[in-house]
């Protein structure tokens, strides 16, 4: 977990080197992409997250039956023309199931990285503008919920919550908070050292506009470009809930969920498991090699190094 910490606020401060102070958040994340578009795993990892998003969109056009449409299919079908992916033990067409499963990811990968993303920011750049008690209490509770591992705390969240895919992504981005508010309170520190800072400050700007005018614009960017690893994680956290059946519940088409369903099947229809398990090893690696595009082409070493 320290080696994730300090590996993330390696990329935000090298993010936060690769462009100018001053420039407006757009700007910057612009400049971000664009740096990152000249690493062939980024653009690879781009790439495949624009066909889930395409195929989340789209679902209803591309999937040829309803997710939950019984008897498309003879029961425990193998893959044919007909159905490209099988059928499972209600005769579901699983392709469908797949490409439904994705607006599913999407969604979670969103609403709990922005939860953890939210709080975690907040947090952390209160306790680094703050200092003092502020910050001391705020670190001191990061650092307790540190020291518990993020599956521990999602599964704590869900059983105080209740078994679903919506308090599985509130579990699992409850879980990422401390992670996020850690990175936010490194650069809002490295931030407040800046000249532009300290000239805002003698200036006789309010507390207001130096925290929302002044550090968080120039603390949001390098943060949404940790989010992007984080998103496979919340992906990962996120469907494992729903294999132990703490997360998505029958007959939602949550790829999780559906590995949990397909286990008293595979033997005799490992199709089941195979084609959601693909689906979300390769979403995985989608966020994967786009965050770490981005960290090397954003890393001062790396760029020595070529």
């Amino acid at each position: 977990m320290n080696q994730r910490v300090t590996r993330a606020v390696d990329l935000a401060t090298a993010a936060i080197d690769a462009a100018p102070a001053r420039s407006s958040i757009g700007r910057r994340m612009i400049g971000v992409l664009q740096a990152a578009t000249a690493n062939r795993g980024a653009r690879i990892g781009l790439g495949l997250v624009l066909i889930l998003i395409v195929t989340a969109i789209f679902a209803p056009w591309i999937a040829p039956y309803g997710a939950d449409q019984m008897g498309a299919g003879m029961s425990l079908m193998p893959p044919s023309w007909d159905h490209w992916f099988g059928t499972d033990e209600f005769g579901r067409d699983m392709f469908s199931r797949v490409v439904y499963g994705a607006r599913l990811t999407i969604q979670v990968g969103v609403i709990a990285v922005g939860i953890s993303l939210t709080i975690g920011t907040l947090m952390g750049l209160v306790a680094g503008y703050a200092r003092g008690w502020t910050e001391r209490i705020l670190m001191r509770l990061v650092d307790v919920v540190f020291s518990f591992t993020e599956t521990l705390i999602a599964l704590a969240a869900v059983a105080v919550l209740g078994p679903s895919l919506t308090n599985a992504m509130i579990a699992v981005g409850i879980a990422a908070i401390p992670f996020y508010a850690r990175i936010a309170y490194s650069v809002t520190l490295v931030e407040r050292n800046k000249a532009y800072f300290s000239a805002a400050y003698v200036a006789g700007a309010g507390h207001f506009r130096l925290v929302f005018v002044h550090l968080l614009p120039n603390i949001v960017p390098p943060l949404i470009v940790v989010a992007t690893l984080g998103v496979s994680s919340a992906v990962l956290a996120a469907a494992g809930l729903s294999f132990l059946g703490l997360g998505a519940q029958p007959p939602s088409p949550e790829w999780g969920a559906m590995l949990s369903a397909g286990r008293d099947y595979f033997t005799q229809a490992s199709w089941i498991m195979i084609y959601p398990g693909l689906a979300i090893m390769i979403t995985v690696l989608a966020f994967n090699l786009l965050g770490d595009g981005i960290r090397e082409a954003l890393d001062p070493k790396q760029k020595a190094k070529r």
